[in-house]
């Protein structure tokens, strides 16, 4: 089925220069950039997009990190989308995801791990849709 899913590089993979070995990653395993833009998100929209964690006790923490710099959002798109790009980032624990996974071979923790992405169709929508508008979106 083809799908859409968000996908992040964090502010850890910016800084440390991962965002076109990311997206050589993405090409190349056949998802499509259907949109994309660098943001710097402040700590009020980093709590917005994280909400579902809201009461957590990473919370803080993680919409500290995500507001600390800039980072990369594009809407993915492809056949089973979500799940080809999850297993493309590797585990959340970068100690536990598998050889040759994004996570694997540049994070250095649990929280800074490089990447996120959607982990369903009902929270690609909502991320999607806090990124983006339709129009941004260029059909490939």
């Amino acid at each position: 089925m083809n799908e859409k899913t968000l996908s992040i590089i964090k502010p850890d993979g910016v800084a440390k220069n991962l965002i076109g070995d990311v997206i050589k990653r993405l090409e190349e395993a056949g998802l499509k950039i259907v949109a994309m833009k660098m943001i710097k998100m402040n700590k009020e929209q980093a709590k917005g997009f994280y909400k579902v964690h809201e009461g957590k006790p990473f919370y803080e923490s993680v919409t500290d990190f995500m507001s600390s710099g800039a980072s990369v959002v594009m809407v993915l798109e492809g056949e089973d989308a979500i799940n080809r790009y999850r297993e493309l980032m590797g585990a959340t624990n970068y100690k536990e995801a598998k050889e040759g996974t994004i996570r694997r071979e540049f994070a250095q923790d649990i929280e800074k791990n490089v990447v996120h992405g959607s982990d369903s169709e009902e929270t690609a929508d909502f991320e999607i849709k806090y990124f983006f508008n339709e129009m941004e979106m260029t059909p490939r």
